[in-house]
């Protein structure tokens, strides 16, 4: 954004016109061509989603996760009872549409309406889900819930600095690298340094165009491979 000068000779940031603080994100359901993306229900999703996990052999999906894994379905049980009921983290099912189960969970975290800026986090891709089409249309249909629907001006991913995969995953969405937080926090005993990542309104749209490209059928073999990688469309 361009810098202007004020009458103290210092620089400042553009306005904002006509700003009006964003609305929080509902229950309402996301759908696309290949995944739903809807509020986490214990009832409904509990069975789906331990199952799913439990293919997770290693317990190597929850290494960067603050929870997990679940080994105990009590234990489950009782981090989905507090999922249902948060409203930040904001916790949805991954639906894959071909199978109808659930098979991951994100969230919406650090919500600040009044800002506009909000987090993508907590996100649990089963094995079941990882490197498939249905966990990538979840991400972005969760994107431009927030973007188009609510209006939000920012949009944040932030890992673990040593979480490879996930820096990987953010580039591959279209994030921005920002830096890292050292001693961010701390996490099952241990150190984080945080990565952070976003994007802006103003490059949404172009990021938008490369998912809708990305998930068109025509971009997909008979085999479901794909013909072009989305990096080379979001970046």
């Amino acid at each position: 954004m361009p810098q202007r000068i004020n009458e103290h000779g210092q620089q400042i940031g553009p306005d904002v016109p006509a700003w009006t603080p964003r609305a929080h994100p509902d229950q309402s359901p996301l759908t696309g061509q290949y995944a739903a993306v809807v509020r986490l229900d214990p009832a409904a999703h509990g069975d789906d989603l331990f199952a799913a996990f439990a293919t997770d052999t290693s317990g190597a999906m929850w290494t960067y996760m603050p929870n997990g894994p679940f080994t105990e379905r009590a234990v489950f049980d009782a981090f989905m009872t507090e999922a249902k009921v948060s409203t930040d983290p904001l916790f949805y099912a991954i639906i894959n549409k071909a199978t109808g189960r659930a098979e991951g969970f994100a969230s919406y975290l650090r919500i600040d309406p009044a800002a506009g800026t909000i987090e993508v986090g907590f996100i649990a891709m089963s094995p079941l889900l990882q490197k498939t089409r249905v966990a990538s249309e979840a991400i972005y249909l969760m994107m431009a819930h927030a973007m188009d629907d609510l209006g939000y001006r920012r949009y944040e991913w932030k890992c673990d600095n040593l979480n490879a995969p996930s820096k990987r995953a953010a580039g591959r969405y279209g994030f921005t690298a920002e830096g890292v937080f050292r001693q961010a926090t701390m996490y099952k005993g241990r150190n984080r340094d945080m990565a952070w990542f976003s994007i802006s309104d103003s490059e949404w749209p172009a990021i938008k165009a490369g998912f809708v490209a990305w998930l068109d059928p025509a971009n997909f073999d008979a085999d479901g491979v794909q013909r072009a990688a989305l990096e080379t469309r979001t970046m």
